[in-house]
């Protein structure tokens, strides 16, 4: 029990590490929040600090949730789910920056890639969630609206494919936060006025 309750603090630790925010300090010598969106992820750091940096972050971002499920997690589904969970909730509150994070897409994308290789069929599912994401990603480019309907498939399709109950739950409460984050990006959709991402330069 308490390797368990220890795997969950660094779980949420590791998912707590600022990336977007580091990498504007040691580049730039900015604080990310106060430029482009405020948020402190990996488009906002496409956005502030140029392409590389953006993949860059976003990368390592997912192998934060990649890390905690297939590293840190002890053998079992439900142990997986908990660590994952724990390392998103990090990302999104995280305990460095006054629990002000990142939307939590990125590392939630991370924490479902270690799971397909402890949950079988997840794969399909993760694979059919990421095609939803690109195709509405060119077809708007816009990152929040790609991120907001992935989100809500995720738990239809872990339904179809007959996913675990337990694993159902996670896709229910990943989605929630995912569209939590993004409620100030839902209402500007709705006014049309939600930007679409410039994929030549950066804005500063």
């Amino acid at each position: 029990m308490l390797w368990i309750i220890t795997g969950i603090i660094i779980s949420y630790l590791v998912g707590s590490i600022p990336t977007a925010y580091i990498f504007g300090r040691l580049l730039k010598g900015i604080d990310i929040r106060k430029f482009g969106s405020g948020n402190v992820g990996a488009t906002n750091a496409f956005r502030v600090l140029g392409r590389g940096v953006g993949i860059t972050v976003l990368a390592l971002d997912a192998f934060k949730g990649f890390a905690t499920v297939a590293f840190l997690a002890p053998t079992g589904e439900l142990f997986a789910i908990v660590f994952g969970l724990s390392c998103v909730i990090g990302h999104i509150w995280t305990i460095f920056l006054g629990f002000r994070g990142g939307k939590g897409m990125a590392t939630t994308l991370g924490v479902l890639l270690g799971l397909t290789f402890k949950i079988s069929g997840l794969k399909i599912v993760l694979g059919i969630a990421i095609l939803i994401w690109l195709v509405t990603f060119i077809v708007s480019r816009i990152i929040s609206l790609a991120s907001i309907v992935s989100a809500i498939a995720l738990p239809m399709l872990t339904v179809v494919f007959r996913q675990s109950i337990t694993l159902i739950s996670l896709s229910i409460i990943l989605s929630a936060l995912v569209i939590l984050r993004h409620w100030p990006n839902i209402n500007r959709l709705f006014k049309g006025q939600e930007p679409r991402l410039n994929l030549s330069k950066p804005t500063r």
